[in-house]
């Protein structure tokens, strides 16, 4: 692939993290990997009576209302400039087509079947990051990959014949979603996490919002507003506080540490989806599964093992 003198320039903010930096990242991951399962749970339950664009239009109303304070008290919201409004366009639309996708998905599936088919996200995102970032996928990490998948199909065992076309909404949001993370990455290394969230959310807002207005009382089941009542406003704050802290998390896990690194340490979503799938929606994993965990916390913990590894290897020779 030929790339242009911009496209050159850009590989050079794009250099080798220090190891302390990549460690941050990882844990950092780690913490995104928890969160979002927490943000699918709550709009799974919102799912039952709040039409699936209202609940995408509170992940990213929520999200404004707590991310635009803060940057402006941190002193990081700065205007962004054309180039980065369209960044940030563009990061709105693919986060809501992924969003939107994957809480249609949850309506049907359950949380653990959904996020099974979502992984192949972390091979989309490998390659996406190999291609268009530069970055070095040794053979180690392409093991780890494949490792991790397999220990996500022991635990979900998903069947495309079982659910039918809504299967295929989770691997839109992993195509969606990785290449949601190739733009973060663009715009992560120059920018302070909060406000590139909240930039991100306020753009996404400004597309949802208008179009939930314009279908309301068109009968469009997916984007007629409603009321909501009782504990669904609960759900509702809860999808988007809870996306906060995720969003905020992978955000700052891209800046200190290569797409290739984190990408195995994804898989340990499965994990938190199986415990809330149990502790929620009373989902117990069988003996099968409980060996794909085991196997998808291993991938994840050799990841973070081999960078630990490699962070004290005295620096080669020039």
């Amino acid at each position: 692939m030929v790339l242009d003198d911009a496209w050159q320039r850009r590989q050079t903010d794009l250099m080798p993290q220090s190891p302390d930096r990549i460690l941050t990242g990882i844990l950092l991951m780690i913490g995104f990997t928890v969160t979002a399962p927490v943000m699918d749970s709550f709009a799974k339950m919102a799912a039952a009576t709040i039409p699936v664009g209202q609940i995408v239009a509170a992940r990213f109303l929520v999200q404004v209302a707590v991310l635009l304070p803060a940057a402006a008290i941190l002193g990081c919201l700065s205007r962004p400039t054309l180039p980065e409004a369209g960044l940030h366009l563009a990061r709105a639309m693919l986060i809501l087509m992924a969003t939107g996708a994957f809480f249609t998905a949850l309506g049907t599936l359950p949380l653990a079947d959904a996020i099974a088919i979502f992984f192949v996200e972390p091979f989309i995102l490998t390659l996406l990051g190999a291609i268009f970032l530069g970055e070095s996928v040794g053979w180690r990490r392409v093991l780890a990959c494949i490792a991790g998948f397999a220990g996500a199909m022991l635990v979900i065992r998903p069947s495309f014949s079982a659910f039918g076309t809504v299967a295929l909404l989770p691997l839109v949001t992993a195509l969606c979603f990785a290449l949601y993370v190739v733009l973060t990455r663009q715009v992560a290394q120059r920018l302070h996490p909060v406000a590139l969230q909240a930039w991100t959310a306020l753009a996404a807002c400004l597309v949802i919002v208008p179009l939930l207005a314009g279908a309301s009382g068109s009968g469009i089941t997916p984007l007629d507003p409603v009321w909501p009542s009782g504990v669904a406003w609960v759900w509702l704050a809860g999808v988007g506080l809870a996306a906060t802290v995720a969003h905020l998390f992978i955000s700052a896990a891209l800046r200190l540490a290569p797409t290739a690194v984190i990408a195995p340490l994804q898989y340990l979503e499965i994990v938190a989806a199986a415990v809330l799938g149990w502790l929620v929606f009373d989902d117990l994993p069988d003996p099968q599964a409980l060996a794909g965990i085991a196997i998808i916390i291993g991938a994840g913990l050799y990841v973070f093992v081999r960078e630990r590894h490699l962070s004290r290897l005295p620096p080669p020779p020039p």
